[in-house]
Parts: structure tokens; sequence; C-alpha cells
């Protein structure tokens, strides 16, 4: 008979790794909090005693668990994929979360699981546990039912996507917060020409606001969209999301849409609106 307590105590040393490779999987925190629960569930009533690596155990699990839930949501066709956006993971800017940085790391930003969306489920499965978790080929062909081999090739593809994507993006904070500062008040100010100035020609902007989604590319469409918000009188807090910096636009002190951009070579290249207010409250954004 299962010691429960004992067993949730080995779990919880894994929870944060578990969450982690649910996020890159799946994009969004719910679903991943979903994914790390089921995987309790098969923990919890599995016989584990003759394994010795047990966070690759359950992380091989975890990623059973999100492989069917991305199958799943292939079959049920949703998320329109040319209005994608992820769950940001936001934060005060000079705040370290130890949580968030455990979930993030230092590379996974809001471009890169927008690659990782438009992958087949088993090579993003093959990619974010090999690439990113370092789980062998071995352990995870029979997750994906393919040989050692077939499922290296999975994860190559993936890579060459992930890779021919988009410009590196910028890391450092400072230039990210020059570029974003100038864009913002190029936006306060209306000059049309300095919006563009400080966006990558082909930009591309997601945006969700609930019931209406839309996708954007162009600089010069972009910065007309920016010159129309201006009327609506709003205040920026700079924020960090997930790997970089962020906005969040308020209205009397109370927060109404979140901004992350993804910046490279001095400019805006992807900006991603969330302004959904579910979508917000789950986020943590507006409590």
């Amino acid at each position: 008979m299962h010691d429960t307590e004992a067993l949730a105590d080995r779990f919880e040393e894994h929870r944060g790794q578990l969450r982690a490779v649910a996020y890159r999987m799946l994009g969004s925190l719910t679903e991943a909090d979903d994914a790390v629960q089921e995987t309790w569930l098969r923990y919890s009533g599995a016989d584990v005693s003759e394994v010795r690596n047990l966070g690759g155990w359950l992380t091989t699990v975890a990623g059973r668990v999100c492989l069917n839930m991305l199958r799943s949501r292939a079959a049920r066709r949703e998320q329109p994929m040319e209005a994608y956006v992820p769950d940001p993971v936001v934060s005060e800017l000079d705040h370290v979360d130890p949580e968030r940085e455990a979930l993030i790391g230092d590379s996974v930003g809001l471009a890169l699981l927008v690659v990782l969306d438009t992958l087949e489920p088993a090579e993003r499965l093959a990619f974010v546990l090999h690439d990113m978790f370092a789980v062998p080929f071995d352990d995870i062909a029979p997750i994906v039912e393919r040989t050692s081999t077939a499922t290296r090739q999975l994860a190559s593809r993936a890579r060459r996507r992930v890779q021919n994507a988009a410009p590196a993006p910028e890391r450092d904070v400072t230039r990210q917060k020059e570029v974003l500062e100038a864009f913002l008040a190029a936006s306060r100010g209306g000059d049309f020409e300095a919006l563009v100035a400080v966006l990558h020609p082909d930009a591309v902007l997601r945006a969700d606001e609930g019931t209406v989604s839309q996708l954007l590319r162009g600089a010069t469409r972009i910065a007309g969209q920016a010159m129309r918000f201006r009327q609506l009188g709003l205040d920026e807090r700079l924020v960090r999301v997930n790997d970089g910096v962020g906005a969040l636009a308020l209205v009397d002190g109370k927060p109404v849409s979140l901004l992350g951009v993804t910046i490279a070579d001095g400019r805006i290249t992807e900006m991603y609106i969330v302004a959904d207010p579910d979508r917000l409250h789950r986020l943590g954004v507006l409590t």
C-alpha cells in the first residue's frame, strides 16, 4: 500500500520541471497545470518501486499526457493559428521570482512558443523533451510510437523550423527596454515615422481580445493601429513578459491589456497583445 504523503513529497520535488515541460508543450498555463495534475494521478496509481530515475520517468509521463492533449486540441481544431497568442508569463520588471524562473528558464519567449505551435504534436514532443530537457531518444520513441532513429529525425525537423523561424532575439533587458520605450513614446506622441522606424518591416502583431482576434503584418499597418490606440489615453507600466520586456496598458490604474514583444537587431519583430479580461484574470494580471 502506497504511503500517500511520501508519494506526494517525491512528486513535489519534480513539479517545477513537469510544469516547465508542459508549458513548452502546450503554451497554456492552465493546460500545463492540468497536465501536471494528470501526471500526478498516473504516478499515484503506478508501481514505481523499480524506477531508478523518477524525474526522468515523470517527465516522459508528462510528455505523453501533453501529446494526447495536443492531439485532442488538433482534433477539435481549436485556436485559429493566425491569431495564436500563447499564455505570457508576467512578473514585475525588477523582481526575481524563483517560480517564474523555473518555469521559463532564460530562453522561452513567446516567439518560440508561436513556432512550437506550428509543429506536429510528435515533432514538438521530440524537440521539447530532447533539446530542452535532455531526454534520450530511446525514452521518447515509445511515446511517439516510432524508432529511436525516426524520433531523432522528428526532433531534427523541429529544430530546423525553430532555427529558421526568425533572427535570434535580443537578450539584453536594458536594450529591450530602450526599444519598447521608444515604441511607446512614439505611440503616445502620434509620431508615425518613429513608430515605423522602431518596427521591423515584416513585423507581425497577434492580438487576442476575447471574442475577436487579429493578425497584422508589416510595420506600416502596425504603426497605424498604434496611432489609433493613442486616442484611448492609456498609461503603460513596463513588466517582464517571459524572457523579455512588455507593458501593461492601464485605464484609471486598471490593466486593460498586456503587450509582449520580440526584439531583434534593435527593432520589434513580433508583438503579442492579450486584451481579453477573463484571460488577463487567469494570468494573474487583474488580481
